[in-house]
């Protein structure tokens, strides 16, 4: 088994510019919270470098304590590209940049309650997410965030080459389109729309280099990729299955406890995340901006 590296031994951004800002990591492999920024106030170049370098590196960044109008949090994420307008999520009214993540306290099912990562479907997949908390429980409805770059590594040197040749298929028709069983069996009803828009399909490598840190990640989760190409769902089930246990070990993830205030903006393409349905009876309401991304390889 290829040994597991820390960040210490991980590839290394350039120097943060801005050296007024801290950034400190949270969790041995994703994860760091960057402390002496106010995101309502716009971004100067060497602020989002800093963030730009960081989320490169740590897959997720963290934030405390922000204050922002919808419009404040979407001219924070068109400095990061162009913004993807989700198509199944219920909008913020006014702001369809704004996409909700919602569960109300009568509700049982939550949104992203599968590990995942966000538009994996789409042929250019989302480059990334920024969650902003703008209700939260009293306990629980924490997110959990794995690094599919310390997943890959942790591979054996025999299975990379195997994986370094194979592509998955991802797919949106099972989980939002009009056959879902999720959709048809919960209370997703009203906070997941447009069904007859799941018509995505898209084809990516099983492992990636990732286009700002250069590092290998894998890119097949459990919610969206259906099989390998040219191998039938059922020859495709016991490698898929192993990946995803082997991607879910605890030591790879880091577990975030959100407070009103709170972002998080992850890589899409670097992580994994898992919203916990732990806080029944409970409001959580979240704002997510989705930023568009670029074909991968």
């Amino acid at each position: 088994m290829t040994q597991i590296h820390s960040f210490a031994d991980a590839w290394l951004p350039p120097a943060p510019p801005r050296a007024d800002l801290s950034v400190t990591p949270l969790g041995v492999h994703v994860g760091a919270e960057i402390a002496g920024l106010d995101l309502a106030v716009p971004l100067d170049d060497a602020a989002r470098d800093t963030i730009a370098a960081a989320l490169a590196r740590y897959g997720v960044v963290f934030f405390r304590g922000q204050n922002l109008t919808p419009e404040q949090h979407i001219s924070l994420a068109e400095r990061f590209g162009r913004i993807d307008v989700n198509r199944f999520f219920k909008a913020v009214d006014g702001y369809p940049e704004i996409a909700e993540v919602r569960k109300e306290a009568h509700q049982a099912a939550n949104i992203g309650g599968q590990w995942h990562t966000d538009h994996s479907y789409d042929a250019e997949p989302a480059k990334g997410s920024i969650l902003y908390a703008r209700a939260v429980p009293r306990v629980g409805g924490d997110t959990l965030f794995a690094s599919m770059y310390a997943a890959y590594d942790a591979l054996s040197d025999g299975l990379k080459a195997t994986l370094s040749s194979l592509r998955a298929v991802h797919s949106s028709r099972h989980v939002f389109g009009a056959a879902s069983r999720s959709l048809a069996t919960s209370d997703l009803k009203g906070r997941i729309l447009n069904p007859e828009a799941a018509t995505q399909d898209a084809v990516h490598p099983v492992v990636i280099t990732h286009p700002d840190s250069g590092r290998k990640a894998l890119y097949v989760n459990p919610n969206f990729t259906l099989r390998i190409e040219g191998w039938t769902e059922t020859e495709s089930a016991p490698l898929l299955g192993y990946l995803y246990e082997h991607a879910r070990r605890p030591e790879f993830a880091y577990r975030f406890q959100w407070r009103v205030g709170s972002i998080a903006f992850w890589d899409n393409r670097a992580t994994w995340h898992l919203a916990l349905n732990d806080y029944h009876g409970e409001r959580r309401l979240m704002h997510r901006i989705t930023i568009a991304g670029e074909a991968l390889h």
